[in-house]
């Protein structure tokens, strides 16, 4: 089978779309003709060399696609045929991938592969934010940093379902366009005074604010109400700066860490929290975007285009 692959760390230059041995089945996996492979920043961050990687060189990044059942491997659960999806599947970035069936996640009639790959990884990310870390209730001011992002727009109009009011964060006009496209009723950009924009907009401070850059954890604590909640799932912009839990004892606020699979922890949890997302797509309840598309053999192209940070929405290879 071809695969997009690296064998030594660095730039996209390193990327090699190159023939390598189909997968060997185990127990309780099933072997799936990948159609549509979602690229997150993660697998830039595997090929970098700066997060864990599974397997030898050459190596396959990849964790989320979709496509069709081609050998159930005795499975009775799956046919031949049966259409999947995955979040949490490493060699994603190949023709084939053999999957753990407690990770397949069947597919509705109504869900394209392409939306899978683009819906999977962020949906079920932004699903556990707003009903999870923080329960998300109707009359609330939620702040959203990276709005424009994969989660950010997703996130986003999840926390319009549930009856909040969202401010997003974002770093150019033309992403805030984009996010005021997915609901948000303001967008303020990171390099004017946003968090006097947020107060002038909301005096006392938001309800809770999600939190995936990092490095602005405590300008978010800035902007939280007193007994509001700051939820930290990611560091796009770095390690934030310690915080100060006397600051949290003063202020009643709380701060929760956020990482998804802490809450993918069976087959059913996979299912039912996939499910209720593609239900919401498919009542049309949320808007995905369609995704940027790269053929795999241009993973290049792909990883240069998310790391320019001009992309808006969903990269998904397609085989």
């Amino acid at each position: 089978m071809k695969a997009l692959t690296f064998s030594a760390f660095g730039n996209s230059e390193v990327l090699e779309y190159i023939d390598v041995a189909n997968p060997i089945l185990e127990s309780g996996e099933i072997l799936v003709e990948m159609k549509a492979i979602g690229l997150n920043f993660a697998d830039i961050y595997r090929r970098k060399g700066n997060y864990h990687l599974k397997g030898n060189p050459p190596y396959i990044a990849g964790y989320e696609g979709a496509g069709i059942v081609v050998d159930t491997n005795g499975h009775p659960d799956f046919k031949i045929g049966d259409r999947i999806g995955f979040a949490d599947v490493p060699f994603a970035n190949a023709e084939l991938v053999k999957v753990p069936v407690t990770h397949a996640i069947p597919l509705p009639e109504y869900i394209s592969f392409e939306t899978a790959a683009t819906v999977l990884l962020q949906g079920l990310t932004a699903h556990y934010l707003a009903t999870d870390s923080h329960k998300t209730v109707k009359g609330e001011t939620v702040l959203i940093h990276a709005v424009a992002g994969g989660v950010g727009g997703i996130l986003t109009q999840i926390c319009k379902l549930l009856g909040a009011q969202v401010i997003g964060l974002t770093s150019s006009p033309e992403k805030a366009d984009f996010a005021t496209r997915q609901g948000a009723d303001k967008v303020f950009l990171y390099n004017q005074d946003w968090k006097k924009q947020v107060f002038d907009f909301t005096p006392n401070g938001v309800d809770v604010v999600f939190d995936s850059v990092g490095s602005t954890l405590e300008d978010s604590f800035e902007v939280t109400k007193n007994c509001g909640q700051v939820v930290f799932y990611g560091m796009a912009g770095g390690d934030p700066k310690p915080v100060d839990p006397r600051m949290l004892m003063d202020t009643s606020k709380t701060l929760t860490g956020g990482d998804l699979w802490s809450y993918l922890t069976s087959k059913e949890e996979r299912i039912r929290r996939a499910h209720e997302v593609f239900g919401w797509i498919n009542e049309q309840k949320i808007t995905i975007s369609p995704p940027t598309l790269f053929k795999l053999s241009e993973g290049k192209k792909a990883h240069d285009f998310i790391e320019s940070r001009q992309s808006m929405g969903k990269i998904v290879m397609i085989p």
